[in-house]
């Protein structure tokens, strides 16, 4: 019977520790060979699914349940992938929704904001998109447990905002509409904490926002935020559709002031 190799076992005492990442240099001083050997000596066993590694120098051991994965769920290990890249990050828009309880359409990727450029990554079925948001951790978020510890998520007020303000990143405005009302019945949201937040957005997203909300009938959210998207009454009219959809004779919300550029169909 073949024996457990170093690199094997060093794998499994990861694991009966609680822990999932380590680092190419702490490979290498375990095996004691050259931080260049790391890759060859776990080849196999990532071949085999027992780690992989999402990043230059740090690998990823996967317990048996994972195997077939060959990965880890991206909730699992984004947190090591970022602090090893020194990202500040936050998991948002629809994955962050999906967490608050919104599950109508299930994000098929793990959507991430960070505060620098971050190229995607694309893990057997595990696919991570990244999104830069300025300002990441000074941005209300909170931690969410995870089996193998904690990940940084946008609060539900910030997820909102994220939302509004890029629709796209929601699947489009019909969808990030049914989001919206899926958490605002939940009671997911706080007004004055929502009313906080979007100071950190453009006048366009408190707008758009406020006229999703009160769309969907969270008019008490929607109210908390058009002291806020009331100012400067001069500016020009903001678009509903950021992008699509055409604004020549579009009708214009005096209340939002904004131009309803599309319909919106949310599945409630």
């Amino acid at each position: 019977m073949p024996t457990v190799s170093g690199a094997e076992q060093l794998l499994d005492d990861l694991l009966a520790q609680g822990r999932h990442a380590i680092t190419t240099a702490e490979v290498a001083a375990y095996l004691g060979v050259p931080e260049p050997h790391v890759r060859v000596r776990l080849h196999r066993l990532a071949r085999r699914g027992k780690v992989f590694s999402p990043a230059r120098g740090l690998w990823v051991a996967v317990p048996p349940s994972f195997r077939s994965w060959g990965t880890l769920p991206g909730l699992q290990f984004i947190d090591a992938l970022m602090d090893h890249l020194g990202r500040e990050y936050y998991v948002g828009w629809l994955s962050a929704a999906e967490l608050h309880g919104a599950a109508h359409q299930r994000p098929q990727v793990l959507q991430v904001a960070v505060g620098t450029h971050t190229a995607d990554r694309d893990l057997g079925r595990v696919h991570l998109r990244f999104a830069q948001r300025r300002h990441v951790a000074a941005l209300p978020r909170a931690h969410h447990n995870t089996p193998t510890g904690q990940v940084w998520v946008a609060t539900p007020e910030l997820t909102a905002l994220d939302l509004a303000d890029a629709p796209r990143l929601g699947a489009g405005l019909n969808n990030v509409a049914t989001v919206l009302g899926e958490l605002a019945d939940d009671g997911k949201f706080n007004a004055d904490a929502l009313a906080q937040t979007a100071e950190h957005f453009p006048l366009s997203t408190q707008r758009r926002l406020g006229y999703l909300l009160e769309y969907v009938g969270a008019v008490e959210l929607a109210d908390a935020l058009h002291p806020l998207a009331e100012r400067r009454r001069a500016f020009p009219a903001d678009l509903l559709a950021p992008r699509g959809g055409s604004d020549a004779d579009a009708p214009v919300d005096k209340r939002w002031r904004l131009v309803v550029n599309t319909d919106v169909d949310p599945d409630l």
